[in-house]
């Protein structure tokens, strides 16, 4: 369900004036999120400019949408792809400029059905795009044991991840879990107790890069 977050974009002055902007330019903003930079973009173009904003989130597409400017575009879809949805517009060696503000945003953190924290419970999801791909719960479901490790290890650069990787499939041979507060429970219990608070939010982060990937 969509909340009307009030999300204020971090360093936005510094990030957009790294692009150095000229009216007529063409810039493209690979994670539009809830639009700060987009919006920053669109005041320092003149009427010959473009931006052209992609996100695989559907909640931000919807915010995108609302803006109605001819000189701005958006995409449904992974910044990966980037180069070809230059190529279909025939954009090719003609964009100025290249923005990307990477992670997880605060609204999908503070949106319990997003699954991104432990501090609220909800589904196991984890998808940027909760329309595409496997959940966090149904991934977890099937993948094996050394592959969950070495998510945690590789993006999360988690020491306890084989013991958290153990635990997680022996949780889910007794029962699957489905919500985020089980996953931080197992966690919690498979790391030492000084470490239990941070070490429940860990696997979340890694969960969702490695999720995106696919």
């Amino acid at each position: 369900m969509m909340e009307n977050f009030k999300h204020t974009t971090v360093l936005l002055d510094e990030a957009v004036n790294g692009l150095n902007i000229r009216p007529d330019g063409i810039y493209i903003d690979g994670t539009f999120g809830r639009g700060g930079h987009s919006r920053l973009i669109l005041s320092q173009l003149g009427e010959e400019g473009r931006l052209l904003a992609i996100d695989r989130d559907p909640q931000a597409i919807a915010v995108a949408q609302a803006i109605n400017d001819p000189r701005f575009s958006i995409i449904h879809g992974p910044f990966s792809a980037l180069a070809d949805y230059v190529a279909e517009r025939e954009l090719t060696g003609k964009i100025d400029g290249i923005l990307l503000d990477l992670g997880v945003s605060s609204p999908q953190l503070d949106d319990a059905e997003r699954g991104f924290s432990f501090m609220r419970d909800g589904p196991l999801d984890m998808r940027m795009d909760p329309t595409r791909g496997q959940s966090a719960a149904e991934w977890l479901q099937t993948a094996e044991e050394a592959d969950i490790a070495w998510v945690l290890k590789t993006f999360g650069e988690e020491r306890f991840a084989k013991r958290i990787a153990r635990a997680i499939v022996e949780r889910n041979r007794e029962q699957p879990m489905t919500r985020t507060k089980e996953l931080a429970e197992v966690v919690a219990a498979a790391t030492p107790g000084k470490r239990q608070i941070q070490t429940s939010r860990d696997p979340y982060l890694p969960g969702g890069a490695h999720l995106g990937k696919q």
